[in-house]
Formats: structure tokens, sequence, C-alpha cells
């Protein structure tokens, strides 16, 4: 990212203890990195709409960070997570960075995303991270969160993802202000057991996560 590497760097360092977090220096690299490479094939391909790298700090690496400690808590232990609709890999590649006990599959329908993702995987040495180009509804496998950042509404959102739920998993659905509406429209085989709100680093900007899980017969 331009401007200061230091200052990006201490912004990000104490952004991340704000929110509970003390990721190693090498993390911090990685994070850094990941949105230098952002902002570097942004000029080529349409990742974001941001172009500012102080924007890239808050409204992408600090707003993924902000659901690491949450994701911590509910999920203390390895497994695998799907992020739907993760676009150029938010949050699925800060969860990977921070999370390499987790297995991260970043799915979107946009080719060039994926392929982006992939770069990144291999460019930050991420074993635990892959990039999958396909639709969420023809896609296979079993995992222990499926996540989104504003993908869809919570309704299409657990429609398109529930075959790939495993047992005993949850949804991890980001959200601005708390979509009440939303949650009223899904069905009654889904539980939303908690809402959780995030106050992100930085940025002046209502978020919280849709917690849920598939309602036990």
């Amino acid at each position: 990212m331009t401007g200061s590497l230091e200052g990006q760097r201490s912004a990000l360092e104490q952004g991340a203890l704000a929110l509970g977090l003390s990721p190693d220096a090498a993390q911090i690299d990685r994070l850094l990195a990941y949105g230098a490479l952002i902002l570097k094939w942004n000029k080529v391909y349409n990742l974001t709409a941001l172009r500012d790298p102080a924007a890239v700090l808050t409204h992408h690496l600090l707003d993924s960070l902000a659901v690491v400690g949450p994701l911590m808590r509910e999920r203390p232990g390895a497994g695998r997570l799907l992020d739907v609709g993760a676009g150029a890999g938010l949050p699925g590649v800060v969860i990977a960075i921070l999370r390499p006990d987790i297995e991260v599959h970043c799915l979107d329908a946009v080719a060039k995303k994926m392929a982006f993702v992939q770069q990144v995987a291999g460019e930050l040495k991420l074993p635990n991270l892959c990039g999958v180009h396909a639709r969420v509804e023809s896609h296979g496998g079993a995992y222990d969160v499926i996540s989104s950042r504003a993908f869809a509404t919570l309704a299409d959102f657990v429609h398109g993802s529930a075959h790939l739920l495993a047992p005993g998993g949850v949804w991890m659905a980001m959200k601005g202000r708390q979509p009440d509406a939303e949650m009223a429209e899904l069905p009654a085989s889904v539980d939303v057991f908690h809402v959780e709100q995030l106050a992100v680093p930085g940025l002046d900007a209502e978020r919280c996560i849709v917690w849920m899980r598939a309602r036990q017969a």
C-alpha cells in the first residue's frame, strides 16, 4: 500500500489490539501484503471500489479482522470454512492469515476474483487458503462455518448454502446494521442464535454478525 508502510503497520497493529487480537509480525506482514495486492490488482481488475490505502485498511482489513475474535470463540479448533461471495477474499483471506488451523475456501462466481485469491494464497504462502470459481448452489462439500460479507439477503444466503453446512455447523453473516426485516424472512428451519454487534477501529459505521444454525427437529 502506498504512503508510509510504518504508518500502515502501526494502524493495523493498534486496530488489531483494539479488537482483542495479537497477530504476530509475520501475520501483520501478510495482511499488509494482501492490502497491497488488492490495490495492485485493482488497477487491472475491478476487485473493489476502494482505491485509497487508508480505506482498504479500515473498510477491508480491519473490518474483516473484527470477525476473527468472535470466530475464535465460536470455533476455537480446526475446521473448514466457506466464504460465499468472497469477491477479493474478504473476510476469507484475513481469516486464513489469522487462523492457520482453519481450511478456508473462498467462493465466487467471478473467475478473475478467484484467480486473485489463488494468487494471494501462492504469494503469501497460505496453504490453508483456496479460491473456488463456482456458484454456491452447485458447489459440494461440508463446512463447519459458512460466512458471507454483504453477499445477499439472509434467506438467500442460507437457502443457497444449506446443503454445504456440516452437522453442528454455523452460518456467520456479516452485516451493517441489524437486519431485522431479513431475519423475519428466514425459514423456520433456521435458528438465529446470536446477533453480535461489532466495533471496527477507524470505521464509523454499524456492523454486526448474524450467527445462525439449522434448527434441531
